[in-house]
């Protein structure tokens, strides 16, 4: 009888063993069923994870120096413009003059400058008639078939109409004010696109240009502002243009190299970048946007606001369109608060301007021009 009451124990608790057991896979089959993976969960996540080392948390003049002193070396070799002085030390870019045209009332040249040994890049000169020295503006174009669109040079009559629509020609809008300017072909674009990319009419090879520079340290926008940089020493020495007086602006990708190249290269006195301003995050790190933006690790050294600021105390006019899907303006906003924080310490709050326009992704002439007229010391 003790036997049975004992055989009968066993089996009754190895009923309940194999009861909680599958109670218990059903719940974790349940809860896997339930699990699903979010990008975007993920991604922010690791957005907020980012050290951003060189966010500005200063309050006077010395402490933006020394920020400044730390964050631009690295900012620097994040860009890989260390990697290209290293490999051309030195280095004194050539020009050479294709054609030069009468247009009434200034003069439009085309030039080839190497900028490096290997890369010849086309730029449109724009010289006003009279007297110099002059103001020096650069204007970097964005992403489009045409990189002489700024300067008035145009595929066809659809385009020259959509320019004059969209206050496309940038370089014209400088000339008309007394500036000598430069409206260079961005690298990666017209004649310095793969051999492969013309065969196919593509019309750029910002995709190409990542991945090779990739492979070697340097980056895209490292390399156009270190273009803008060489067209700058070549300007100064050959063009009747007053180096105390040197601009820089450009739509949407042109906007981009205008806030690095203003970053790095402190001889640019005034800087409106277009249509590019906004935070990493919620631009290039959400909306889809052309490879060449991408700078790896950038988050790890700070925002787009600390990029900014770095242009500080010089002139810099953000602009914005308020309604921009790609490069949305309320963060557009939040980066323009961080900038501020360090043109305030720095004792220059009067030359940082955020200017919104009323519509989308376009060049607002009326944010950029006066601004960059009042901002240069002597302007005609």
């Amino acid at each position: 009888m003790r036997k049975l009451a004992v055989h009968r124990l066993f089996i009754l608790s190895a009923g309940f063993v194999l009861l909680a057991t599958i109670a218990r896979a059903q719940a974790d089959s349940a809860a896997g069923a339930q699990v699903s993976y979010s990008s975007a969960v993920h991604f922010s996540k690791q957005y907020a994870q980012a050290e951003k080392a060189f966010s500005f948390n200063g309050k006077t003049v010395e402490d933006v120096s020394r920020w400044r002193a730390a964050f631009l070396p690295r900012l620097k070799a994040t860009l890989g413009l260390d990697k290209i002085a290293a490999q051309l030390p030195g280095y004194v870019p050539r020009a050479q003059m294709r054609s030069s045209e009468d247009m009434g009332t200034y003069i439009r040249q085309r030039w080839i400058i190497w900028t490096d040994p290997s890369v010849p890049l086309p730029m449109v000169i724009l010289l006003p008639k009279g007297g110099g020295p002059r103001p020096l503006v650069l204007t970097p174009h964005g992403h489009g078939k045409n990189p002489e669109q700024y300067a008035g040079i145009y595929l066809d009559e659809e385009e020259r109409r959509m320019v004059a629509a969209r206050g496309r020609d940038v370089a014209v809008q400088a000339v008309h004010l007394g500036y000598v300017v430069i409206a260079p072909t961005t690298r990666a674009f017209g004649e310095t696109r793969t051999e492969k990319d013309k065969r196919d009419s593509l019309p750029f090879s910002c995709r190409i240009q990542l991945m090779h520079d990739l492979l070697v340290g340097r980056t895209p926008v490292g390399d156009r502002v270190w273009d803008m940089s060489r067209i700058i020493d070549w300007a100064l020495v050959h063009l009747p243009v007053d180096k105390k007086n040197i601009a820089i602006t450009g739509n949407s990708g042109g906007g981009t190299i205008s806030l690095f190249a203003a970053a790095c290269d402190e001889r640019i006195t005034v800087a409106a970048p277009s249509s590019y301003f906004c935070s990493f995050e919620a631009s290039i790190g959400t909306i889809a946007h052309c490879d060449c933006n991408y700078i790896p690790g950038i988050l790890e050294l700070g925002e787009m606001g600390d990029v900014a600021g770095l242009v500080a105390p010089r002139a810099l006019c953000i602009i914005n369109g308020q309604k921009d899907e790609i490069f949305p303006i309320a963060a557009a906003r939040a980066e323009f608060q961080r900038a501020q924080r360090v043109y305030d310490a720095a004792g220059a709050a009067s030359k940082l301007q955020m200017y919104e326009g009323a519509g989308g992704h376009e060049y607002y002439k009326d944010g950029a021009w006066p601004f960059i007229s009042k901002s240069f010391s002597c302007p005609k």
